[in-house]
Order: structure tokens, then C-alpha cells, then sequence
């Protein structure tokens, strides 16, 4: 049995849980998140609480256990606190905008990126940094690797886009050390 399945998730004031068919909803003030459920995943809500146990215990079970207890844990998170990432652009003339959903990257290619943001996410831009917020942590972390991956930060100059505070092993060059 999973030792992260086994702990229960408590619902904050404001969430709503709904269990339906295999289907987990779950509403707060900043928004509505619904997935579906393994049906060897069995969910319940007890005492402001939500509980998760399995049929049997085989490893694919154990490990889905732990892994929807997870994700779970992370949609009541998301919609009553939210979640934020915050991007670094680091580079002589590296640069982006925002205007409306549409970022537009300046890294140094022939070329601007464009990148249309998902439903779901928002960006507020400050100089060098990109501040993306959201309440489903899966999409803000596949849009932030999505961004990283326009320029990702180089070894030698250590220019590119990264994650914010995110120190950057730099190698010395050619000439080697002096």
C-alpha cells in the first residue's frame, strides 16, 4: 500500500468535492477542476476530508494510489490558493512581450517565437521576468517547460530562459581556466 495514498486530503473552507462515476470535480474561488479516476482507485469524502483506498494491492495499483492522491491533493490546492512559476530571461537583447494571450520571444533567433498561451494560465511580464500563474499544476508546468524550451540556458554564457533563482553550472571555455 502506498504511504502517500494512505494520507488524507483536507478540504479547505470555500472547496466543493463532487464524486461521480469515476470522476472527481472539484470547485473553489478560483476555479473548477474535474478528472477522471483509475476504477481500481476507490475516493470518498469523510469529515471535511478526502480519502483514497485501493481494490487489492498489486504494484500498478499501489503506485496509481499514491500518483491520484497526488493529483488530487494539487486540484484542491489550485483552486483555492492557485499556483505560480516564475520565469527569468537572461541575455543581451533577450527579451518578450505580451499582448492579450500572444507572448512574443526575442532570443536572439532570425526570428520572433510566438507563443499562444493555454486557457487557463496567465502571464504578467516584468522586464526579465515572466510570472505565470494558474490553478492546474500539470498545464502551468508543461506551459513553463514549453517557454524554457525557446531558448534553454547554455553552459558558457549561461543566456536562455530559466526557472527563477535556478543557478547555472558554468563551464569554462575554450582557452580553459586563467
Amino acid at each position: 500500500m502506498s504511504r502517500i495514498g494512505k494520507k488524507p486530503i483536507s478540504i479547505p473552507k470555500g472547496v466543493k468535492v463532487d464524486i461521480k462515476d469515476n470522476k472527481i470535480t472539484v470547485s473553489g474561488p478560483k476555479g473548477s477542476l474535474i478528472r477522471d479516476i483509475d476504477p481500481g482507485v476507490n475516493v470518498r469524502t469523510e469529515n471535511e476530508q478526502i480519502i483514497l483506498s485501493i481494490d487489492g494491492s498489486t504494484k500498478q495499483l499501489d503506485s496509481l494510489h499514491g500518483l491520484f492522491r497526488a493529483l488530487i491533493a494539487n486540484m484542491v490546492t489550485g483552486v483555492s490558493k492557485g499556483f505560480e512559476r516564475v520565469l527569468e530571461i537572461v541575455g543581451v537583447g533577450y527579451r518578450v512581450e505580451l499582448s492579450g494571450r500572444t507572448a512574443t520571444f526575442n532570443l536572439g533567433y532570425s526570428h520572433p517565437v510566438v507563443y499562444e498561451l493555454p486557457k487557463g494560465i496567465d502571464a504578467s511580464i516584468d522586464k526579465t521576468k515572466i510570472t505565470l500563474t494558474g490553478i492546474d499544476r500539470e498545464l502551468l508546468g508543461s506551459t513553463v517547460a514549453k517557454m524554457r524550451s525557446f531558448r534553454k540556458p547554455e553552459p558558457y554564457k549561461g543566456k536562455g530562459i530559466r526557472n527563477f533563482g535556478e543557478v547555472i553550472k558554468l563551464k569554462a571555455g575554450k582557452t580553459g581556466t586563467k
